[in-house]
């Protein structure tokens, strides 16, 4: 039975499931709903916990024996499977589909894995899992989101917030989670008078925000331009290689003029409208994708000038910016004599 990550502590007041699958990218979340499962279970008289590192070569007959072995401690046990990335190989498969047709009496078998590929959540082992237990697919928290899950965390601990430092603390620990946590307890720690200000929140924290090229991308065609330069500062600052940001961009420009983005969700589709609406023309993907050709000869020493900046101004002016000239604009002082 699929289940929102929200759901899932109100379920789990009820009678427990023989399995629970939880699944993200979102480290703590999935580590906190995996807590509250173990929890609710040992509240129950589940006294016995065993843990598997489902690893590349891990045998899967493991979880068979483990399930079939009698506890010497307990009448009621856990066996707590964790999967490293999101692969299951054809034996997993195939031990998980016998495991789901007859869950082991008197056991709650717990799988955490990182989020899972479509055609994962179409698999016959996936399939099973989600009818005979319980499925939990974590899904990141975005910026337009951030604040209220903040402020959530943030009053469960007895701390207030004045609007601006919420939003302040969000752009700081956007994309990390872990930190928006840590800044949390040591914000409960200091004891700062209440509502706390923006001005408060700068003296004591610091920038923990975390992104990759993709958020980047989702930012341009979002039309983010705060954000935009806001993430290519941070990235540049974390030594992520330039090659790598133009690499995303690139291909995510190549799907959008091949025309791709029927089988998208409906949100994204959303999001990929706008931005080539905003564009007004196709052909403007090609002028992008000519200027991507340039700063990649920037990086690589081919043509003068700095490839990081000349990729924040393309990104800028997808984005939505018009007061940026383009890179082939300044093409005749950019070749080295």
């Amino acid at each position: 039975m699929p289940l929102r990550l929200e759901e899932l502590a109100g379920s789990l007041k009820a009678q427990l499931a023989p399995i629970y699958f939880i699944s993200g990218d979102e480290t703590l979340l999935v580590q906190e709903a995996c807590d509250a499962v173990v929890a609710a279970a040992q509240a129950q008289g589940y006294g016995e916990r065993s843990v598997l590192y489902a690893e590349p070569g891990f045998k899967w007959h493991e979880l068979r024996s483990e399930a079939a072995s009698m506890s010497l401690f307990a009448e009621r046990r856990i066996i707590d499977v964790r999967i490293p990335g999101n692969k299951v190989d054809r034996e997993g498969s195939e031990v998980l589909r016998e495991y789901a047709d007859e869950p082991a009496p008197d056991t709650l078998l717990l799988l955490r894995s990182a989020r899972l590929e479509g055609r994962q959540r179409s698999s016959a082992w996936f399939k099973a899992l989600d009818g005979a237990g319980v499925v939990v697919q974590v899904w990141p928290i975005g910026i337009g989101a951030l604040p209220r899950w903040l402020d959530a965390r943030l009053r469960a601990d007895e701390l207030v917030l004045e609007p601006d430092a919420l939003d302040y603390l969000a752009a700081q620990v956007e994309g990390n989670l872990l930190a928006a946590v840590q800044e949390i307890a040591k914000l409960k720690l200091l004891q700062l008078p209440q509502p706390i200000t923006v001005e408060a929140l700068t003296r004591v924290m610091e920038d923990a925000a975390h992104y990759d090229a993709f958020e980047l991308i989702d930012a341009v065609l979002g039309g983010d331009l705060e954000r935009v330069q806001r993430m290519l500062g941070v990235l540049r600052q974390e030594g992520v290689s330039l090659f790598a940001v133009l690499g995303a961009l690139v291909a995510q420009l190549r799907r959008l003029r091949g025309g791709a983005g029927g089988r998208m969700p409906p949100q994204r589709q959303r999001l990929i409208g706008g931005f080539m609406r905003r564009l007004g023309s196709a052909a403007v993907i090609d002028r992008a994708l000519a200027q991507c050709a340039l700063i990649d000869a920037q990086g690589k020493g081919q043509l003068l000038g700095d490839a990081w900046l000349s990729l924040e101004n393309l990104c800028l002016r997808l984005a939505g910016s018009r007061a940026l000239p383009s890179l082939e604009a300044q093409l005749p002082v950019l070749h080295r004599s």
